[in-house]
Formats: structure tokens, sequence, C-alpha cells
């Protein structure tokens, strides 16, 4: 078995479409009436769900958080510390909640952190090097 993707669940498709693909240049190409679009970031790939869809597909309803969502996290690098504070500024500016303004972290990263449109939090940092897998 091996990791093919991630996904989340969504209440509001078109806005966390425009989300992803606007603010943070995921590559999507489903329209945005759609309920279950696959969208690609550096060769991952990232599924958003419509929730009342997943339930009906299902036939189980589930319990969603409300407000900012601690329970997961999805993680964007950037190859230097400059770039997490232009990522940043650049991500709120169209629209992406600030949750942590960029900081040093004991460890040696600078990190930030954003929420999207129903308060999935997102982190950008950097250990001020190109990324390496």
């Amino acid at each position: 078995m091996r990791l093919d993707g991630f996904g989340i669940m969504v209440n509001d498709m078109a806005a966390m479409i425009r989300f992803y693909r606007d603010v943070l240049g995921f590559e999507i190409k489903e329209r945005e009436d759609t309920s279950n679009v696959y969208l690609l970031k550096d060769g991952t790939l990232f599924l958003l769900y419509g929730r009342k869809d997943f339930e009906k597909m299902t036939g189980q309803r589930f319990e969603y958080v409300k407000g900012l969502n601690g329970h997961t996290e999805l993680a964007l690098y950037v190859d230097t510390f400059e770039d997490v504070d232009i990522e940043y500024k650049k991500a709120v500016s169209k629209g992406a909640v600030s949750v942590m303004e960029p900081s040093d972290e004991p460890w040696g990263q600078r990190t930030c952190y954003i929420a999207d449109p129903e308060g999935n939090i997102i982190e950008i940092g950097s250990f001020n090097r190109p990324f390496e897998r």
C-alpha cells in the first residue's frame, strides 16, 4: 500500500476551490459546482470532498469542527526565511486568515500559520535551504 494523497471534507466547495487555487496556487481542473475535487501541488494529490455528498455516499452522518480546526495541518515549504514572510503576506492579502505571524523557532525553522475559509490550519515554513525529500 502506498500513500496516494489526502483530503478534507468541506462545506462550501466554491469558496474552498477559490482559496486553494487563487491564494495558494494549487492546480485545479474541476468546476466550482462539483462534489469531489482533485487538486495537485508539487506532485501531491489533495482532495476536497463535499460533506453532504460524502454523507450521502456513505449513508452516515459525521461531526465537523467549527472555527479554527486544530485536528490537522497542511504544511507548505519555501526555500528561504524571507519567502516565509513574503508568502504569508501574500496569502493574508488574498483572504487567508492569520493564525500566527512569521516567527523564528528554537529548532531553526521560520514558520507561520494561516487558515483557509473553513478554519483548516496551513503552515508556511522554511529551514532557510531548498527543500529536500
